[in-house]
């Protein structure tokens, strides 16, 4: 039987170069991203891990569209030789795991943040390695496009059949091994999951969905139905109108606080008990600094924590404080995987809720943080609004995105201005610093996707803060 795939119809070809990004593929379902593109980059992925004869774990959402796209993957795959598994519906840290246990490559269908209207793949090599643009995703969009154009040989007369597995017990198995929730002092917290993976993989690890033993939580649930057409809200909680629930049912529950996952599970933000955000820095701070004192309970002493450079300025003074190395990184979570294999570190944060672990194969699980800061909250009597204050000193623009049509001129104009004012770096975008009593910092990026700059602005002031965030605006967008 002839088991090639043949080239695909033009009208069904989407298109690589528009939905290939940095770190992962994502675009518009039936538009830029197709079943037959699909298949092709699930044939290119095994070409260029070298996976024939191997098994490929392939997890999806609750996307209308992910279950038949996870299907043509494992066709494709197939087709060039590797063992496809299918895994369900699952969040991505789960793909992580099982990458990283199996020591096998992995592939998650979803859009994580994005609209119904959107879908896409997060690939990992062996033991839960990213794969960037620079790093195997290029060659995997050019191996793909050719499939697209001339079909797919098969590898050999053999091809095999998918077979399926259900990982989600031993996920939470291995969790609650990582952090201990059983002596924390009774909480009550309200877990907002956008109609995304997180409604399946909350009971299964902080309830009892998994037969494993209770834990002293009340969990209030919102939005736990797996619908990938968001009903209620998008599954983004870093746009402030979607945390607007959680915020009101925390503050109406009268909980210790509230936690919101992203579409597919890897992201978590959390609320405290008067409704208010807590800053993802001040989660990097309070985690990092318990996973270095666990780690020198055991009797390490050459700690290492990966920050991006967005963090909060307290993110480093923490780490420093406790005699341990913090080593900044650009933002992405690739670049940030690859750093915590180099460095061996402990931990990795970024100001975007994502958070890494070297127990976890240094791959990202908002989950496990989330876990973290319950039993940091559930060891003391204070609540978290305190806590958070004690770890949020300085002041932040958060990011604001402006449109400019010339990059290079508006940092010309960003230069003239700092220069003999502020020191600066080029590691992503431009950071301007000034060191002093009222110190500040200013990061301007590129878009990797859009003609868009953005801007973070961190200082010592709320007044200082406010004017260095107001005259680079003023620059970025050419209006002094």
């Amino acid at each position: 039987m002839n088991t090639a795939i043949p080239a695909a119809d033009p009208a069904q070809l989407g298109d690589l170069n528009a939905i290939v990004k940095n770190y992962d593929i994502r675009g518009l379902v039936g538009d830029t991203i197709t079943e037959p593109l699909v298949t092709a980059v699930g044939a290119a992925t095994v070409d260029e891990l070298d996976l024939a004869g191997h098994e490929i774990f392939i997890g999806h959402d609750m996307r209308d569209s992910s279950p038949a796209f996870a299907a043509a993957f494992a066709r494709g795959a197939a087709v060039r030789g590797a063992k496809p598994v299918l895994l369900g519906y699952c969040s991505t840290d789960m793909t992580y795991f099982i990458s990283g246990r199996e020591n096998a490559a992995a592939a998650m269908f979803t859009a994580s943040h994005n609209p119904a209207a959107y879908n896409g793949m997060k690939l990992s090599a062996a033991g839960a390695r990213g794969i960037s643009l620079d790093t195997g995703l290029g060659a995997i969009r050019d191996r793909a496009a050719a499939y697209l154009r001339n079909g797919v040989p098969a590898a050999s007369d053999t091809v095999a059949a998918a077979t399926e597995r259900d990982v989600l017990n031993d996920y939470a198995s291995y969790l609650r091994q990582l952090v201990d929730l059983s002596g924390i002092r009774p909480l009550k917290i309200v877990v907002d999951a956008g109609n995304g993976m997180a409604g399946k993989t909350v009971p299964a690890v902080l309830g009892s969905g998994c037969e494993l033993p209770k834990l002293p939580l009340e969990i209030v649930p919102m939005y736990f139905e797996l619908d990938g057409n968001f009903p209620n809200h998008e599954a983004n909680p870093l746009d402030p109108k979607n945390l607007v629930d959680l915020q009101q049912r925390v503050v109406a529950e009268g909980a210790d606080l509230g936690l919101a996952f992203d579409g597919d599970a890897d992201r978590c933000f959390l609320v405290d008990e008067r409704g208010n955000p807590v800053s993802p820095s001040a989660v990097c701070a309070i985690v990092a600094a318990r996973e270095v004192e666990r780690v020198r309970s055991a009797g390490e002493t050459d700690v290492t924590v990966i920050h991006n450079l967005l963090v909060s300025r307290h993110v480093i003074e923490t780490i420093e404080s406790i005699s341990a190395t913090p080593v900044r990184t650009r933002v992405g979570h690739s670049l940030i995987k690859a750093e915590m294999a180099r460095t061996n570190a402990v931990f990795g944060g970024e100001h975007s809720a994502h958070y890494y672990f070297r127990d976890f194969w240094g791959a990202d699980n908002g989950m496990l943080a989330a876990m973290h800061m319950l039993a940091h909250v559930g060891s003391q009597t204070a609540p978290m609004s305190k806590i958070a204050a004690e770890h949020t000193p300085y002041f932040a623009s958060g990011e604001i995105n402006s449109t400019v049509a010339d990059i290079p001129a508006a940092y010309e104009r960003l230069v003239t201005e700092f220069s003999g004012v502020a020191s600066v770096d080029e590691l992503d975008g431009l950071t301007f610093s000034f060191e002093g009593r009222d110190w500040w910092w200013v990061n301007v990026r590129p878009s990797n996707t859009e003609p868009l700059l953005r801007l973070n602005v961190e200082a010592a002031t709320p007044e200082q803060m406010e004017q260095v965030r107001d005259l680079t605006l003023a620059l970025i967008r050419d209006e002094r």
